[in-house]
């Protein structure tokens, strides 16, 4: 058999068999022992055998006992005239000895005597002590350790070979070794390996050996995280139990190196036992070998390295060429690799635990298990930078081993800024292997999505559209080569040193000039080529984030940003800008820029490409000037701009779907263009309290899901409800679009019966007209005296808010909310009836669902309060156990001081 152990560790250099076998030579070498060893070569077990490795003229003793302390296994074989020979009761004596000393595993095997017979030394073996003592009477003390020693090891469970067939026997004496050498190959790498014997268990469950099929598994990871380490050790435990065996180092630079045919050359050599395959001059002759010559073979085959699908196809190896219980483990970064060629069983190889990772370190740096003394803090923040990476703790504490704390915080400084050239190089490989797109992807990710508040999947999908780059594709491959993951809350993850690499390789043409940068991430870098103020044609992204008590250190003019002429995303949090703002990039597609301080956008900013406008708490007075036509523009968010005067016209904005003015107080009026916006979907005015608007234009929106009115108390200005002009304006303000087509009078009719109790008057008519989408709607502190009947016509509402109000009693016709979620009531001081609830339609969502009434004083019936709100909320519950249906949580808010009777 052509296996050999593989090592990965000095620490290995020790062992120099696998198995020492102590047996008297006269009694067996011929016969039994000779079988033995014969059995045990055939496994690639390698036997010490004192007839074939000590050379002739050398001294037995020394090189007996040498031998005893490099092996991992002892066989002793107990025939009648073992005890005869005093060297095999020396022997015996170390290897009894040894075994107590290290724990290793010994079999005793009782040739032609009884286990009784050699325990309590009767027989030929009582003969053999008596003279014993009659030679040694000035050593008893020797005599009686080789009598200790006799006992000891027969006290151990052991073969009784006594009427049984030997060839039997030995099989089973044979695998014993195999199962003992596979546990204990993990043990012999313990200075490099940590967390291994539950790693190596979980494989060889994945493996499922007592299956009798061919099976495939794929071993998958970032760089640097352990795989190949991983499937070594499993390798040497596991290879004994297979007819043949191959383990292929680097299939991908053989491939690349020396072509297809070389890398089944090295197949067949390895798996056949033969020194060369020279006869193999070309691929298809290969390709024939490798489908005959191992389909009676039960073979153990790893691939290490696999980064191209065509490396396996060129290698020809199907599992229905390979004999019966044969296993192949394919060791890649690209998890798409591994199932396209059929590993229908991946383990994914994880990052070290923190006290794992420690250990590890530990055992690098200080040649122990223990911190060493004053190298606390500095172990915890090496280790934060190694983030559990295998490679990174191993390389960094082989580095700092034997240097003083100087050196190491020195280090530490240059790794910050310069990571270590040997870890980059590993984990560039896979960034090497991606497209175009995809590398644009990963450095996107790199600098930007993990680095700042963007970790959430489907949210930097979305910001990676806006860059060009159809992450539906891209972000799946970066996963598969094992490049980014996702946790179990949808959020992007990325190791740190990925990070690191990604920031390198956009550095890497000219590391000191950031100008030349595609990508700033770093409020230095952006410093430096505001200063400079030179061109940055290069610069297409910028996402800057700095900590609050930062943003009061330093203003930079914004003269430099007119020089960006190709920048398409742009996030500025915290970051300080003086001067006046006359060019911004017609390129950008994204800006979310927190407290803008401009008044206004310069004139010739004309972003056609533009989706996104973020502008919280800026110091806007008015967007533009004018009309701007930005087709593209899906969501405007000014909230907290406390400054913001008015909307401009928004008919150039026809996509727009979320708009959001959340706390702008001194808004007064948004341009009635508004009502233009077929595709608004969410609408947020909530705490604009001097805005005046004709709400039969917010009405009209019939594309609305949600609508934020809470404490816009001067949205009930009556006059704005009754002056035709606004209306007027809102017919004619894109005919050409048939925005609008009803008249005054109707569209007033129309738009204001669902909501007429928002004023005095009653419309003349009963349309039933509501908002076919709504499904939230917030009028909390609008001050309602009155809530209609045709509230009940929004049958798609699922949270409703009318908190704070001064309305009586709820209409009859709420019971018509079938899809109402959660109802809010708390604070309505005038509220005194409480009406039937609404019969829950099946919710598959898992929302939460609640009823909140608090603080209402004046409610009276207070038992039939709790009946109706109880009623409700056990209709909720039968309904979700019935159907076993996710139910997120049910919360109930009602007035007074103990547990109502029926709660029981």
């Amino acid at each position: 058999m052509a296996c050999t152990t593989i090592q990965t560790s000095s620490s290995s250099g020790t062992i120099n068999f696998d198995v020492f076998v102590s047996f008297r030579g006269e009694d067996t070498r011929n016969g039994f022992t000779n079988h033995l060893f014969a059995a045990l070569q055939k496994k690639g077990i390698d036997a010490f055998r004192d007839d074939q490795k000590i050379r002739k003229g050398e001294l037995l003793e020394p090189e007996l006992l040498q031998a005893i302390e490099g092996s991992l296994v002892f066989i002793v074989v107990f025939s009648k005239d073992y005890a005869s020979s005093t060297w095999c009761l020396k022997e015996l004596t170390k290897i009894v000895g040894w075994v107590e000393q290290t724990g290793r595993s010994v079999l005793p095997i009782f040739f032609d005597v009884t286990p009784s017979e050699v325990r309590k030394q009767r027989g030929r073996f009582e003969n053999a002590f008596a003279d014993h003592e009659e030679r040694f009477k000035d050593d008893l003390k020797m005599v009686h350790k080789w009598r200790e020693a006799l006992k000891a090891i027969t006290n151990r469970s052991g073969w009784d070979l006594n009427n049984k067939p030997q060839y039997e026997e030995i099989e089973k004496i044979v695998e014993e070794v195999i199962n003992i050498l596979g546990h204990n190959q993990i043990l012999s790498f313990d200075d490099d390996l940590v967390d291994m014997h539950s790693r190596v268990r979980q494989l060889e469950e994945l493996l499922n050996f007592g299956a009798n099929d061919v099976g495939v598994v794929g071993i998958c990871g970032m760089g640097g995280i352990g795989k190949t380490t991983l499937a070594t050790v499993l390798f040497n435990k596991i290879f004994r139990q297979y007819d043949s065996c191959c383990f292929i180092d680097d299939v991908s630079k053989l491939y690349e190196n020396f072509g297809a045919t070389h890398v089944q050359k090295e197949l067949l050599c390895q798996v056949l036992n033969k020194g060369n395959m020279e006869q193999i001059t070309n691929f298809s002759h290969g390709t024939m070998l490798v489908r005959t010559r191992l389909r009676h073979l039960k073979t153990l085959i790893v691939l290490d390295n696999v980064d191209e699908g065509e490396q396996l196809e060129k290698l020809a190896l199907h599992p229905k060429y390979l004999g019966t219980g044969s296993r192949i483990i394919i060791i890649s970064r690209d998890s798409h690799i591994l199932r396209n060629y059929g590993a229908n069983r991946i383990y994914s190889v994880q990052l070290l635990s923190e006290n794992k990772a420690l250990q590890l370190f530990c055992r690098k740096a200080f040649k122990t298990d223990d911190i060493g003394k004053d190298y606390q803090e500095l172990t915890t923040e090496v280790l934060m930078y190694a983030n559990n990476l295998p490679l990174t703790v191993k390389v960094l504490g082989s580095f700092l081993w034997d240097k003083d704390i100087y050196e190491w915080r020195s280090a530490l400084a240059r790794l910050k800024e310069n990571p270590q050239e040997d870890i980059m190089n590993v984990l560039r490989v896979s960034f090497d292997g991606l497209e175009k797109m995809e590398k644009e992807m990963f450095l996107d990710i790199a600098c930007f999505f993990y680095y700042y508040r963007f970790t959430d999947k489907g949210r930097v999908m979305e910001l990676l559209n806006y860059r060009g780059f159809f992450p539906e594709i891209g972000m799946k491959v970066l996963i598969e080569k094992s490049l980014i993951s996702y946790n179990g809350w949808g959020e992007i993850e990325m190791h740190d040193l990925l990070r690191k690499l990604g920031q390198s390789i956009v550095r890497e043409t000219s590391p000191r000039e950031p100008n030349k940068w595609s990508r700033l991430w770093d409020y230095k870098h952006l410093q430096k080529v505001v200063t400079e103020n030179e061109e940055a044609k290069n610069l297409e992204a910028i996402v800057i984030e700095r900590r609050l008590e930062e943003f009061l250190e330093a203003t930079m003019t914004v003269d430099s940003l007119s020089k960006m002429n190709h920048l398409n995303f742009l996030v500025f949090k915290n970051v300080k800008f003086s001067g006046s703002l006359r060019y911004l990039s017609n390129e950008l597609r994204y800006i979310c820029w927190h407290e803008f301080p401009f008044k206004c956008f310069p004139s010739c900013f004309r972003p056609q490409e533009l989706v996104e406008l973020i502008l919280p708490c800026s110091n806007i007075i008015q967007l533009w000037e004018g009309t701007k036509y930005l087709p593209n523009l899906r969501n405007i968010d000014l909230s907290e701009s406390k400054k913001l005067i008015e909307l401009p016209d928004l008919r150039g904005v026809p996509r727009l779907r979320d708009l959001s003015l959340k706390g702008c107080v001194e808004l007064m009026q948004i341009d009635p263009s508004i009502g233009v916006l077929k595709e608004l979907s969410i609408l947020n005015l909530k705490d604009c309290k001097n805005l005046f608007l004709d709400l039969n234009i917010i009405f009209g929106l019939n594309s609305l899901k949600e609508l934020n009115l809470s404490g816009c108390s001067k949205l009930l200005n009556n006059r704005m409800f009754k002056d035709p002009n606004v209306t007027e304006h809102l017919e004619n303000v894109d005919e050409n679009r048939s925005a609008i087509k009803l008249s005054t009078s109707s569209v007033y009719k129309v738009l204001m019966f669902p909501f007429y109790f928002l004023s005095s008057h009653k419309p003349e008519d009963s349309l039933h007209v509501s908002l076919p989408y709504l499904c939230l709607l917030n009028l909390s502190y609008c001050g309602l005296l009155q809530i209609p009947d045709a509230i009940g016509n929004l049958h798609s509402l699922k949270f409703l808010n009318l908190g704070g109000n001064k309305f009586v009693r709820l209409p009859t016709t709420i019971k018509e909310l079938t899809n109402l979620r959660v109802l809010q009531l708390q604070h309505c001081k005038q509220l005194k009836y409480l009406p039937e609830l609404p019969t829950i339609k099946v919710n598959t969502s898992g929302e939460d669902m609640g009823l909140y009434i608090f603080n209402c004083p004046n409610l009276s019936a207070m038992e039939h309060c709790y009946h109706t709100v109880f009623s409700w909320m056990i209709q909720i519950l039968k309904v979700f156990l019935q159907m076993s249906l996710p139910l997120d949580g049910l919360q109930i808010v009602i007035p007074g001081t103990k547990i109502p009777e029926g709660f029981s």
